[in-house]
């Protein structure tokens, strides 16, 4: 974007708290304690111990990937601004900065028999998002920030598939009360759709 867009410095703000919520994902992959490590078989142990962790790094990274792609593709939709569409910016960077924390709690206790709080929190999360897309998509439309009639489209459909993300995540949030590792696998599921077949938004 260029230096004299109405968005310039809120798009380099944005990848700014994208950049750092991603790179706080890897923080809690720990290398195992040499004092727990007396061969190379209890090395491998514990790094198979990781795997859920693992996962859950793989997971969060795809989302703040893709929703960092989605958020530079509908940024080029739009040629102005307004204090309500960076107001929902910053509800949507709130859901981003989070991010990290759901995903050490899925990392430390999805492969447990106490996995239902974390899988909850963890589509809830998602679910917010989603919520911010609906706001961003619907303020940008609402304030007339959109280039033209075809962009305002492509943000009024954006916003439809928030809203659906919000009643997909808010019903995996609930189906984690009885099934959270059902839930946490459609979850997965989902994103990797997502990563193939609809991780850019495209601009008109």
């Amino acid at each position: 974007m260029a230096p004299g867009h109405p968005n310039a410095r809120l798009e380099a703000f944005c990848d700014g708290v994208f950049a750092i919520a991603a790179t706080l994902l890897v923080v809690d992959l720990r290398v195992p304690a040499a004092q727990r490590v007396d061969s190379a078989a209890t090395l491998w142990l514990e790094l198979l111990r990781l795997g859920p962790a693992l996962l859950a790094f793989i997971l969060s990274f795809t989302v703040i990937f893709i929703t960092w792609m989605n958020h530079h593709a509908t940024l080029k939709l739009i040629d102005e601004s307004s204090p309500w569409f960076v107001y929902a910016n910053g509800f949507l960077l709130l859901t981003v900065a989070f991010v990290p924390f759901p995903t050490t709690l899925l990392g430390e206790y999805v492969s447990s028999s106490n996995a239902t709080p974390a899988v909850a929190v963890y589509n809830a999360v998602l679910a917010a998002q989603g919520a911010a897309w609906v706001l961003v998509c619907r303020t940008a439309v609402a304030k007339g920030l959109a280039t033209n009639d075809r962009t305002a489209a492509t943000l009024r459909m954006n916003g439809r598939y928030g809203f659906g993300a919000l009643v997909l995540y808010s019903l995996l949030a609930v189906m984690a009360l009885w099934l959270p590792h059902v839930a946490v696998g459609i979850t997965a599921a989902t994103w990797v759709f997502w990563l193939i077949h609809g991780a850019r938004l495209k601009a008109a």
